[in-house]
């Protein structure tokens, strides 16, 4: 039987939340026996258990409670209920700047951040050309850390917590600011770390990360702990939950009496920054992108079939307009797209009072990251092109890949070898 090197017991933790600052002093020093805050339920009452030699990844939305989780588990935070017992050395990379005091250099934070996990001057020096190799910032080690980019910060806060011989390793997002080749680096790390026995906990947004690296995984919602099980299962029920369809009882009820989510953009966190435009002759009145299953979703696997559909509803004649979709990255770099006009699937001439469903199937080729999706519905009419109705980068979509190759997205190459004489 597998012996545990992490178990959360009924962890709860409360924050006090103060309208004024005057409230929190009344309250520290108990002036005054009203009650000055709100109380905000950061977690509530959590449990599992990670084994020895496991890897466990900690997924949820913003506010979940992943990064307080952690911070509990590695004595960073107590928690307001419940206990955590911790069975081997950690080694934790949470946020930039933690453990580091930004004054001094590379160098001296090794040693700091040594001293505090408890290794003697002379095993520091053991290990301090390895942590350095890892590391690769080259002279920048004798500067302060405060004037490091957020990449080299984390090579060295990477650098240092994995050669300590951790027994449990716990990374949170930091990863996520390193370049592409240093990500290959760490997790080559991982893989090791998994062969030699270690536990990992991982914490991440990266679902393609997640699903490649852990063997189960935890999936958190609102303070709660929503399940656990295997990277396949909870990155679809956390698909579910971006989208309002976890299908917990309690919320299907609350759906039914108020009547939410009766259009598919309902389950959509709408971009503020929305770029929308038009005519008005047509009006993009839904729109949603469904997967494998038809259902709902903005969290689509790589190499998956997946549909994006848009409702348009016709204010006046138009004859053979246009419906369009198009992908963009982070970055704004449109990625692919496709229309009818194209696809060769025109309606004719619509006509107003009518509405069509426009719907686009496809294979999802896009390597894992993120993506802005865009929607139109436009045409060509007597004063040449117009747009009728615009939507860029109206909702985001998560690609979950488990392979990724260079570039945008995968040629699906089959690779052969062969040794000749």
């Amino acid at each position: 039987m597998s012996k545990a090197a992490i178990e959360v017991k009924d962890v709860t933790k409360i924050y006090r939340l103060y309208d004024r600052k005057v409230d929190r002093i009344k309250d520290a020093l108990s002036l005054t026996r009203k009650k000055n805050y709100k109380e905000h339920y950061a977690l509530r009452h959590v449990n599992f258990t990670i084994n020895e030699g496991e890897t466990v990844g900690i997924i949820g939305t913003n506010g979940s409670g992943k990064s307080t989780i952690l911070k509990i588990i590695t004595g960073v935070l107590n928690p307001t209920e419940g206990e955590v017992v911790v069975n081997g050395r950690i080694s934790a990379l949470l946020e930039l700047g933690a453990g580091f005091n930004m004054e001094y250099t590379g160098i001296e934070n090794i040693y700091l951040n040594g001293t505090m996990i408890g290794f003697s001057k002379e095993e520091i020096d053991a290990k301090l050309d390895a942590i350095l190799e890892f590391a690769d910032i080259g002279d920048f080690v004798y500067q302060p850390v405060k004037t490091y980019s957020s990449g080299m910060f984390v090579r060295l806060a990477f650098a240092v917590a994995i050669n300590i011989e951790p027994e449990i390793l716990i990374v949170d997002e930091a990863l996520s600011v390193g370049d592409v080749f240093f990500q290959s680096k760490c997790y080559k790390k991982f893989e090791e770390f998994k062969q030699m026995g270690k536990t990992i906990v991982f914490v991440s947004h990266d679902l393609s990360s997640i699903s490649k690296y852990c063997d189960r995984v935890v999936l958190l919602n609102k303070g709660v702990k929503e399940d656990e099980g295997t990277p396949k299962e909870m990155v679809n029920l956390f698909k579910r939950i971006l989208v309002g369809q976890n299908n917990r009882a309690e919320e299907k009820a609350e759906i039914q009496t108020t009547g939410e989510h009766s259009l598919w953009k309902d389950s959509y966190q709408i971009n503020p920054e929305l770029d929308e435009y038009g005519s008005g002759k047509a009006e993009i009145v839904d729109f949603g992108i469904f997967d494998e299953e038809d259902k709902l979703t903005n969290c689509v696997l790589k190499g998956s079939t997946f549909a994006i559909k848009s409702k348009v509803r016709f204010n006046e004649d138009i004859q053979d307009p246009i419906f369009t979709y198009s992908f963009k990255n982070v970055k704004g770099t449109v990625i692919t797209g496709s229309n009818t006009m194209y696809e060769n699937a025109g309606v004719g001439l619509a006509k107003a009072g009518e509405t069509y469903v426009a719907t686009f199937t496809q294979e999802m080729n896009l390597q894992g990251g993120e993506y802005f999706l865009s929607i139109s519905c436009t045409g060509y009419g007597p004063g040449g092109f117009t747009a009728y109705h615009r939507l860029y980068d109206v909702i985001n979509l998560t690609v979950v890949s488990s392979k990724d190759t260079v570039g945008f997205y995968d040629m699906n190459s089959v690779a052969k070898v062969e040794k000749i004489d």
